[in-house]
């Protein structure tokens, strides 16, 4: 019995103890980071755009990755460029990169890569 009540103490002061407490400085990065619900639709709308140019930007570098293998396997060797990939019809044509990107191919590694103008 005393080893349980004991036990329960010891449990309750750890727990009490765990507690973290707030600072002027803590309140005043939450009050930063809170937004105003007006704000929310323009956010969410804002999150929906850079979602959909984080997904056009993996299916555009998979699709070219995919030609640029089986241009590999065809031909043993890498394309020199991306319009060989369209010239031997691997793809109809290059795809355009999302909005303020470009499309950048390295033809000694075969690799590409979606990055920042």
């Amino acid at each position: 019995m005393k080893t349980s009540c004991l036990f329960s103490l010891a449990l309750a002061a750890l727990l009490v103890g765990c507690g973290k407490e707030t600072t002027p400085s803590d309140q005043s990065t939450n009050a930063a980071t809170s937004s105003n619900p007006l704000d929310a639709p323009g956010q969410y709308l804002g999150g929906l755009a850079k979602g959909q140019q984080n997904a056009v930007k993996t299916v555009d570098t998979t699709s070219l990755n995919q030609a640029i293998q089986l241009f590999q396997v065809d031909k043993g060797r890498y394309p020199k460029d991306l319009n060989e990939l369209v010239s031997e019809k691997f793809i109809p044509k290059i795809p355009e990169p999302p909005a303020g990107m470009k499309i950048t191919y390295d033809a000694s590694s075969g690799t590409v890569k979606i990055v920042k103008q």
